[in-house]
């Protein structure tokens, strides 16, 4: 009777789980996502929203928009005025002259020669005006 006794408490304490290995393995998997999380590198675009000072609006409000129109028959109008191609690079300067940030809009109606409009894009960008914009019209 004494030796089933003794082989019972020897049973009892061979049924328990080890979890010292189980512990390791999950410490080292934390430890590879920690690392793995320091060098991810997020993707996207910095966006720098602009302050709302009347200052700004103010200084917006000086520089004054040039626009070039081109009217179906060819004709080239600079803020209103009708003027001639070869003049197109010197009146251009004369704005820039007085507002130098300004804007030119070339509006070209549909039907008028894609050649005069870059003709007068190139006469606006050797005038000094980098920021061009181009813009279609059915009027005019």
């Amino acid at each position: 009777m004494r030796l089933r006794h003794h082989r019972q408490a020897v049973d009892e304490s061979e049924t328990g789980i080890d979890l010292a290995p189980m512990l390791d393995f999950v410490l080292n998997l934390l430890i590879f996502f920690i690392i793995t999380a320091v060098f991810v590198k997020e993707v996207g675009i910095t966006v720098s929203r602009p302050a709302s000072q009347p200052q700004a609006t103010e200084e917006k409000k000086k520089v004054k928009t040039i626009v070039a129109t081109i009217t179906a028959t060819g004709e080239i109008l600079i803020n209103g005025r009708l003027v001639d191609l070869r003049a197109v690079r010197a009146n251009i300067e004369r704005f820039a002259a007085e507002s130098p940030d300004s804007p030119v809009v070339v509006i070209a109606h549909k039907e008028a020669a894609t050649g005069i409009l870059v003709q007068v894009m190139d006469q606006v960008r050797q005038g000094g005006i980098e920021n061009v914009s181009i813009a279609a019209s059915e009027g005019t």
